[in-house]
This record gives structure tokens, C-alpha cells and sequence, in this order.
């Protein structure tokens, strides 16, 4: 199961952050494609994408691979970074980038609910309350089923947690870490 959850993932986690070729590397959709085929044929059913990933296809490309077995699959995408330059609200943990993101995401990954999402960075701008009650009102809504959060201060989590706990909100399910084992080497040092 995902952390205090009952959702069930298989071990292995699919990311496709390469699945798109905008960035001038990454996969086509025949690869991506092949990948899925593959994972699945394993016994995966868990899906790891991002808003920012290859601009957006990421999640397209996952779209329509999935589209006819879309209950079959977990599907985790993440908000925080920016996808539009110069506007300084597309951007953060807070609520407005919150709402545009998983609205945006929705869209792109025609779907009506997203099972997991990530918190993709720790702004250090945000406070943990707004977070949370933020994220709160997405899953009250219907528009988001679990909650993780990616490359933050383990006091963060912990903090955000417990607000959470407190006040009755959803708290996150998930933890992605650091991956870099210098930063987290670094980070222990400290």
C-alpha cells in the first residue's frame, strides 16, 4: 500500500519524465509506449508524471496510452514548478498555483480525478497551513485522492503532517527524497 494509505501500488513505480521528446531528448510515443507495455507486462499499475515534464506531454502521452484501461492505473503527477515564464504566480506551492495546476493537469491527462499528487518541490515562500488546507480542498473536492511530497526538509513533512492531523485535513500519504546522494549526504552532514 502507499504509506498510511490503502491504496495499492505495485513495488515498482513508472516515471515519465521522459516521455515526450520536447526538451530535445526523451522518448517518442511509440517508445513510451514500448515502456508501458513492458512495465505492465511486470505487473506494474503506477504511473509517476509531472506537470513540467517534456512541457506538458508527459502527461498527454500518458493520456492516451491509458485511456482505455484508466481505473487499471495509479497515476501520480505533481504542481510547484512553473510552466509559464515570467509570471510569478505560475509557480510555488501556494493555492493559485495549486488550483491552475491540477486543473491544467486534469486537462492534459483527460482525467476527472488524479489519484496521487506531489507536492514537486518545497518552496520555503508558503507556509505548511496553506499548503495543506490547500490540498485539503482539492481532495475534498474530488479533484485529487492522495497526497506526497517531493525533495523537502524532513522537518517540513513532519510539520505539515501534524498541522494536518490537528486540524483534520488530509496529511500526505507519500515521500519522495532527495535524489542526489551528494545532496543527501551533505544534507546529513549538516
Amino acid at each position: 500500500t502507499l504509506g498510511r494509505s490503502g491504496l495499492r501500488v505495485s513495488p515498482f513505480c513508472l516515471g515519465a519524465m521522459s516521455f515526450g521528446e520536447d526538451w530535445g531528448w526523451g522518448a517518442s510515443v511509440a517508445e513510451s509506449e514500448a515502456m508501458l507495455d513492458h512495465y505492465i507486462a511486470a505487473g506494474g499499475n503506477f504511473i509517476d508524471t509531472a506537470n513540467k515534464y517534456t512541457n506538458g506531454s508527459s502527461e498527454r502521452i500518458i493520456a492516451d496510452l491509458i485511456a482505455s484501461e484508466r481505473e487499471r492505473f495509479v497515476v501520480a503527477t505533481k504542481y510547484t514548478l512553473s510552466m509559464r515564464q515570467g509570471d510569478p504566480n505560475a509557480s510555488g506551492n501556494h493555492r493559485k498555483n495549486l488550483v491552475q495546476s491540477v486543473e491544467a493537469s486534469l486537462k492534459r491527462l483527460g482525467l476527472d480525478y488524479i489519484d496521487l499528487l506531489w507536492v514537486h518541490a518545497w518552496d520555503f515562500t508558503t507556509s505548511p497551513s496553506e499548503v495543506m488546507r490547500a490540498l485539503d480542498d482539492m481532495v475534498r473536492a474530488g479533484k485529487v485522492l492522495h497526497l506526497g511530497i517531493s525533495d523537502a526538509p524532513a522537518w517540513v513533512v513532519s510539520q505539515a503532517n501534524t498541522i494536518a492531523d490537528l486540524r483534520g485535513w488530509t496529511p500526505f500519504s507519500a515521500l519522495q527524497v532527495e535524489y542526489s546522494l551528494i545532496e543527501r549526504t551533505v544534507e546529513r552532514e549538516l
